[in-house]
Parts: structure tokens; sequence; C-alpha cells
């Protein structure tokens, strides 16, 4: 049976989570909100879905997805709001960019978590990550507001630092090492702990397992061939005793975008509109990380609660945004039928290497198209997206809602790196 100790290392994993960052946000901007119980909704109507409360509503129950009308059974002066989502976007940024002053290993979790990894620099750290935590949390009142605030943690893995960032809510600061991790697991459930659902729960239940010290303490033989009967047990294993399988980085397999329609449609030529200008995101995206693609996939939820989705893989390589664009439509017009759409969601798959584009003997193929594109691309990095733009798509900012993708730290990345462009 395999034997693990707790790590013993220092404790150099940073969990930083902004909180109820997109309601906060929201109240910075606007000071006539603070104080207030708002809800940043999917829609502002009745059956609409609580996407995230401010702390003022989470302290009178109201919770992530609710719909409108429960919240106002609970408190009649709810405010719902729609997410600006170009705020939320500029207060992650700025947190970044502070962050980023302490050490140069940042990984983003979403657009309001983040871990700061001290370890290349353990040993010219002169002050100690508590320290270091505090500043942190002055900087980001003074420098993005003062009606922000974060919850930190500190741990030798991501697991347990995050965990250590849920402790004491909102404005909290814990540290998690092998000296208390055990007190630490005696006061939470299964359920507190990131990464187990109520599935995962009933799997750890029936192998009598209760609680997070039972977790901790049960053999890798009940977690891997029992409980998760996959690799992931062994995973949860090394996890809870503080040790690190989760700082991968993963490559790349597909790019994508999705959009909810401010107004809902069944009309073809307003929904090409609407794929063009997700083409056009994505070929830049495409672009700037130096890659191709073959294939193109589409994704239609209608209003009668269905959805549709198909992919295809081509013979010619994808680089301009109109060959993008082309590409899904040919999909798109695969659809056995025409109903009203509500959200439409592009993205391309099967990538290669710009670089492995075959040279033409005259320039005015793939390399034409890769010149213009690049060209369009540097005018946009320069002076802002959509500076340049096909004319399709100019009026599509009352079509479009402009959202933020959970967990989608894949884009927040190419949010950093196009930020830094545009400076």
């Amino acid at each position: 049976m395999m034997q693990l100790e707790l790590n013993q290392n220092s404790p150099l994993k940073m969990h930083i989570d902004l909180n109820s960052c997109f309601a906060t946000a929201t109240q910075q901007a606007n000071r006539h909100l603070r104080g207030k119980p708002i809800l940043m909704m999917s829609y502002v109507s009745p059956r609409g879905i609580v996407l995230a409360p401010s702390i003022e509503a989470k302290k009178l129950g109201i919770r992530t997805g609710m719909n409108l009308i429960e919240c106002r059974s609970i408190c009649k002066e709810v405010i719902p709001l729609m997410t600006d989502a170009s705020l939320v976007r500029d207060v992650h940024i700025r947190l970044k960019r502070i962050c980023s002053e302490y050490s140069s290993i940042i990984r983003p979790l979403s657009i309001d978590e983040l871990v700061i990894d001290f370890a290349p620099m353990e040993s010219i750290l002169k002050r100690e990550l508590t320290e270091i935590a505090f500043e942190i949390k002055t900087r980001i009142r003074k420098e993005i507001g003062e009606w922000m605030s974060c919850s930190i943690g500190i741990a030798p893995n991501r697991f347990l630092a995050k965990t250590g960032a849920s402790l004491h809510k909102p404005d909290g600061l814990d540290v998690i090492t092998y000296k208390n991790v055990r007190e630490i697991y005696s006061k939470l459930t299964l359920i507190d702990l990131c990464g187990i659902n109520s599935r995962f729960q009933a799997r750890l239940n029936m192998c009598k397992i209760f609680t997070p010290l039972q977790f901790l303490d049960a053999p890798l033989d009940v977690l891997k061939h029992q409980v998760f009967q996959s690799i992931n047990g062994y995973y949860w294993f090394r996890r809870l005793r503080g040790w690190e399988p989760d700082d991968v980085d993963y490559l790349r397999h597909s790019f994508g975008q999705d959009v909810a329609l401010g107004k809902k449609s069944a009309d073809p030529s307003e929904l090409s509109a609407v794929i063009m200008k997700l083409c056009e995101k994505i070929g830049r995206r495409l672009r700037k990380n130096g890659y191709m693609a073959r294939g193109m996939h589409i994704g239609l939820s209608y209003e009668d609660g269905t959805y549709w989705h198909r992919g295809r893989v081509g013979n010619r390589d994808l680089y301009a945004s109109n060959d993008i664009y082309r590409r899904a439509l040919l999909v798109f017009n695969q659809q056995p039928q025409r109903k009203v759409v509500t959200k439409v969601s592009v993205a391309c798959f099967d990538l290669d290497s710009k670089d492995q584009v075959q040279q033409q003997l005259f320039e005015d193929g793939p390399e034409k198209n890769i010149k213009i594109s690049d060209a369009m691309d540097k005018i946009n990095n320069r002076y802002g997206e959509y500076t340049v733009t096909s004319a399709m798509t100019m009026t599509m900012k009352n079509v479009i809602l402009d959202r933020i993708p959970f967990g989608s730290t894949k884009e927040l990345e190419d949010l950093y790196e196009t930020n830094e462009l545009i400076q």
C-alpha cells in the first residue's frame, strides 16, 4: 500500500479570489449601488437566472442559480442588472498587473480568480507571503477601487490555496500547511472541497467516506479503484496532502466564441452577421497564437429549448477571418430545421502551426491571405478591436450580448496578450 506524507514544503502558492467580482465591480463604478443587494443576471426578466449576487444579497440568502422571482420572495428591494463584461475584464487586467509585480508565474483560473506561484523566487523572498498578501489587498483597493476586496489563500499547492481563500469570505486571508491541514479539514464538509460535487460525494459515501478527514486518510487503492475508478483517485490522494497534481499547461486544441443574442432571431442574414463577428474574433485569436485550423464547429441554442451542433473538417487550412466565416456558413446551413436562435457558438479545431503552410510559387494563395490578415490585426492591435472590420458586423452591437466565459482560462490568456499589445 502506497504511503504519502503531508507536503512539508513552504507554502508558496497564493490563490486570489475577488469577492463577488461581477457585482462589486458594478458597485465600484456606480456609487449609488454600493451597499445594496444587486443581482447580476443572465437576463433581466422574472425567470432570468442570477449569475452573481452582491455580498449584500448573499447575506440575505440569495445564491447563484436562483431566478428573479425567488430572489424577490426573499427581498423585494433586490436590483437586477445585466453584467458589463468590459468592466469586469478591466478589473481582471488591473489585478493581473498588480500581481505580476510579485512573480512571473501567474495562472488565471477564471475572470475573478488567479494563482501566483512564488516557488521560483523562494531563495530571494525577503518578506513573508502574508505580508505580500496584505499589500495586494491594499493595492486592489487603491488601484482598482475602494469597494473591491479579495479573499486570499496561501498553501503548498493550488487546491489547498483555493480552500484557504474560501474559508473566511469576504476579505479573508488564511494559510494552510501540513501543521494545520487536518484541523482545517475537520471543519469542512466534502461539498466544501473544490472539485467535489454531489455525485462524487455519493461515490465517497458508498465507500464509507463521509468527511474530508476520512477522505484524507482513505487508502490510495480505495480512491483509485473504488471511488473514482480512474487516475483521478491518485490525483486526489496527492492533492489532499498538499502535493501538486493540478499545475499543468494543456496544449491548445481549439479556439471558440459564443454569444447570447439580445434579440432572438431566425433570420439567416442576421445570424450570418453574428457568425461573421464571432469568426473575426476567433481569427484574431488563432493568428495571434500562430495557428491555422481545418475543423469548424457550429452550435445553436433554440428558443424552444433544443440544441443543434455539427463539426466538419475540410481539406484547406483556415487562417483569414473570411475563410473561417465561409466554412462556418457551410456548417451553419446544414441545420435540419430553421428555428429561432437564442445563442450561437463557433469554434475552430484540428489546429496546426502557421509555419506549416505550403509555400506558393506566386503570391496569390494562402500567403497573400496571411499577409492581409496579419496587416489588419496590426491595425486592430494598435487602435482597438474592430477598428477594421467587415461591413456586415457593424450593426451587431445590439444583437450580441457581451458575456464573460466562466472558467475559460485560455481566453483570459489571450485577453492579457491583446491588452499588452494595445498599451
